[in-house]
């Protein structure tokens, strides 16, 4: 197997140090790690074995953070449908899961999804199903 040639710029570990501790994203939270370890000097395999990181993907990320820094290590915008569930849809949705469904009309003491989804529906007129409302 070949030796990965990668060199890492001087501020590469505190850039790394601080995007860790800034950023919210699990994704990115585990690429920085990865790459952090990579810039301290482990090999490529044994990160991707101690993290359970495919040696592929940690081969990408590090070279994207060669050529565009932490930026590179961030997701790029997906092709396809832009998810209905906005963030301030998602402010809306948990103020009402903190509410008591029989104020909004229902007929049973706990929250259903359909249930949230309805009236999630009628107070901002975005039609959700209950599997969206679900995975919030």
């Amino acid at each position: 197997m070949r030796t990965l040639k990668l060199h890492f710029p001087d501020d590469a570990l505190p850039t790394l140090d601080t995007f860790v501790k800034q950023t919210t994203e699990a994704r990115v939270f585990r690429r920085a790690q990865a790459v952090r370890h990579v810039v301290k000097g482990q090999r490529l395999h044994t990160v991707s074995d101690a993290l359970f990181f495919p040696y592929s993907a940690l081969r990408k990320w590090a070279h994207r953070f060669v050529s565009q820094g932490v930026q590179g290590l961030v997701d790029r915008p997906r092709s396809g449908r832009p998810p209905q569930m906005t963030c301030e849809l998602e402010k809306h949705l948990n103020r009402l899961v903190d509410q008591d469904p029989l104020q909004h009309g229902s007929i049973h003491s706990p929250w259903s999804c359909r249930e949230l989804a309805t009236v999630l529906a009628r107070e901002t007129g975005v039609q959700l199903g209950r599997e969206s409302v679900r995975g919030v």
